[in-house]
């Protein structure tokens, strides 16, 4: 089961083109069967509480296959950071938050 968390929002591809047009958006591609992206999640909640100025989200992959693969997702966790609806970024494998936040920081 997947924790509700109201910093990092779980998407579906329906919602994904909307989340995705504004601002500053990081995108975690994840499956629940995935330990590294289990593990990942309390990394992701922390950050987003951290950078206000940053939507999060997240997207199973299992259920959302048609997005993953129009964005080339082939080893999880992903996260995409996306600029007013283009891809800018991203980050392969489970990084420590210093990592992902200053890829973040990169961009704002």
């Amino acid at each position: 089961m997947v924790a509700k968390n109201d910093l990092v929002t779980e998407i579906t591809s329906q919602e994904f083109p909307g989340f995705i047009e504004n601002k500053l958006v990081l995108v975690d591609f994840f499956a629940e069967w995935c330990m590294p992206c289990v593990m990942l999640t309390p990394v992701l909640e922390e950050i987003a509480g951290e950078i206000k100025n940053v939507k999060f989200a997240k997207i199973n992959i299992d259920g959302n296959q048609e997005t993953a693969a129009k964005y080339g997702v082939s080893s999880i966790p992903c996260l995409i950071i996306f600029k007013d609806g283009e891809e800018i970024d991203r980050i392969i494998g489970a990084q420590p938050s210093e990592v992902i936040e200053e890829k973040i920081k990169e961009h704002l």
